[in-house]
């Protein structure tokens, strides 16, 4: 059995931007859970898979991934679930939403992969610090968070598939958004 995510993972040079972020957690507060995977917005938490499912699973999300085009994403300064979580907020964004509700739908209908989608109501985010995260360490730090900016737009290319590796999550697999708008012209 192998762990794996679904998330749409930010572009290198914005994951760099995140990573200063979470490195400060680390220095200061030994919070290393955030350093453990790429910056992401999980769209499918993660669950326990059989390797042998690994290709129908990424040939499934190529073919989700295959009815979206490309879409801005935002984010919004710093948020938190109090106490526990540190993170980026994300702009209301209904091309999300639309995503995150086919791979829900998709898990939802599929019992091949046994795959339970998340009952929470969908809050996208971009994790800093979170399960190793203590709470006199939240009230110490998120003062300052609260007062930093953070505004930044990327283009999200497609679902990526995260595995556990049994210390960190490696991207494996990229399903890229394919679908694209066409303008007809009229002459």
């Amino acid at each position: 059995m192998q762990m794996y995510f679904l998330a749409i993972v930010l572009p290198k040079d914005l994951n760099e931007k995140v990573l200063k972020y979470k490195h400060i957690m680390q220095q200061k507060y030994n919070c290393r859970v955030g350093l453990k995977s790429p910056a992401h917005i999980t769209l499918v938490p993660p669950f326990w898979m059989e390797q042998n499912k690994e290709q129908h699973l990424l040939r499934d999300i190529d073919l989700i991934s295959s009815r979206y085009s490309p879409f801005i994403i935002v984010t919004d300064n710093f948020s938190a679930f109090k106490l526990k979580t540190i993170f980026i907020a994300l702009a209301p964004n209904k091309h999300l939403d639309e995503v995150k509700a086919a791979t829900d739908n998709f898990f939802m209908n599929n019992l091949f992969y046994s795959i339970k989608t998340d009952t929470r109501s969908f809050h996208p985010h971009i994790t800093i610090a979170t399960r190793d995260l203590f709470k006199k360490d939240f009230f110490e730090i998120w003062p300052w968070f609260e007062s930093q900016k953070f505004f930044e737009e990327w283009k999200a290319e497609g679902i990526a598939v995260l595995r556990h590796n049994k210390k960190n999550w490696d991207v494996i697999h990229t399903s890229q958004f394919k679908q694209q708008d066409f303008i007809l012209e009229v002459e």
